[in-house]
């Protein structure tokens, strides 16, 4: 039997996702963890712009391969808690630590998965039934943390500095995904020029990650001056409107005139991956890390015959997470700019409609789900 403190309820305050945009707070059962598993007390979980996607049409949201809808399922994938119990075989983690949770855990069976590629498991999804291989991704395929408490694999778990408070705990995986861009990227970014398309929460953190990893110069475009000036206090070198300016011919001359070493695209704009394969040098390295929301033509022949690479990203993966907790532990990256607001967890559906007046923005709200508004 799991070991579980006395103190954890049989019942949770929940939301669960109805019809399309609509949510109901419930009781629902705490969920016990299996082996290898812990129970997380929830302590804060941000709101991303996947989770309005999750909550009003579905997908990447598939419980059991399904959409969403009616299926008694609690979004929510970006949060960090306290380990409240433990599951059999467990003792790499005690009772009373804080967590952060990467979202994925992968099968650990197939080849991606062995390969450390956990966000691309070959069994994605497949945790139901008969031939439960094991996958979760929480707020995906898996209950998330809209809710008191959560289970979780102990292959996800970061621990959170005492020095980090909970809202900033939230965003160690955001930072993680940073990285883990980065990471396909070559990993050395020390002295080298970096373009960062779309100054969101993730292009944000890319600016921290790759400044505090000696990248340079770093650049950043956006279409609003306001998330600008955030990536200038997360340490960005150069800041370029593209509402205002043509920006590949920008970033050429803010680099000299050369192309740069590296583009990380996270703005999903139309053109964004045509311009980031012209803001790069020949042999240059493109990651793409935003979803875009409809087809677009690329230039292929630039992309040919300038020999450059693209990559693309879904969320964390290699343990760049854990690296990530390491430099916001170290003070190296100081994310809180990125974080705003923080609402009652019996407040989602104010703090969501903030989040989607204000997602553009590039603010991270954080639902705290121990407390309740007054």
């Amino acid at each position: 039997m799991p070991e579980t403190k006395p103190d954890v309820p049989e019942m949770m305050r929940a939301w669960v996702l109805g019809d399309p945009g609509q949510l109901t707070l419930v009781d629902k059962p705490v969920p016990r963890p299996g082996p290898a598993e812990v129970l997380v007390r929830v302590d804060a979980c941000a709101i991303c712009a996947t989770d309005l996607e999750v909550i009003h049409h579905g997908p990447p949201g598939l419980p059991g391969g399904e959409l969403p809808f009616n299926r008694n399922f609690t979004p929510g994938h970006e949060y960090m808690g306290t380990v409240v119990a433990l599951g059999p075989t467990v003792d790499e983690y005690a009772v009373g630590e804080r967590i952060a949770v990467e979202i994925h855990a992968g099968c650990g069976r197939c080849e991606r998965c062995r390969q450390g590629m956990y966000t691309s498991c070959l069994n994605y999804g497949k945790n139901e039934g008969e031939f439960n291989k094991g996958h979760r991704a929480n707020g995906f395929t898996t209950d998330g943390g809209f809710a008191q408490y959560a289970v979780n694999h102990v292959n996800t778990l970061v621990r959170v500095a005492d020095s980090l408070s909970d809202e900033l705990g939230t965003l160690i995986v955001t930072a993680g995904t940073a990285m883990y861009g980065l990471d396909v990227l070559g990993g050395l970014v020390a002295g080298q020029a970096l373009v960062v398309t779309g100054a969101g929460p993730i292009g944000l953190l890319v600016v921290a990650v790759a400044k505090a990893l000696g990248a340079h110069p770093v650049i950043l475009t956006d279409i609003r001056d306001d998330r600008l000036a955030t990536g200038t206090r997360l340490g960005a070198d150069h800041r370029i409107n593209a509402s205002t300016e043509p920006v590949v011919e920008a970033v050429r001359r803010l680099n000299g005139g050369r192309g740069v070493h590296y583009v990380v695209e996270c703005s999903g704009a139309p053109d964004a991956v045509n311009e980031a394969i012209k803001m790069v040098s020949r042999g240059g390295r493109v990651c793409l890390a935003a979803f875009a929301h409809t087809p677009a033509l690329v230039d292929v022949e630039h992309i040919v015959t300038n020999n450059i690479y693209l990559f693309g990203i879904r969320g964390e993966g290699q343990s760049a997470v854990r690296r990530a907790a390491s430099l916001m532990a170290q003070q190296k990256i100081d994310a809180s700019p990125v974080h705003t607001h923080t609402f009652a967890l019996d407040e989602l559906p104010t703090a969501l409609r903030y989040s989607k007046e204000r997602i553009d923005g590039a603010i991270k709200v954080v639902v705290k789900p121990q407390t309740v508004s007054s």
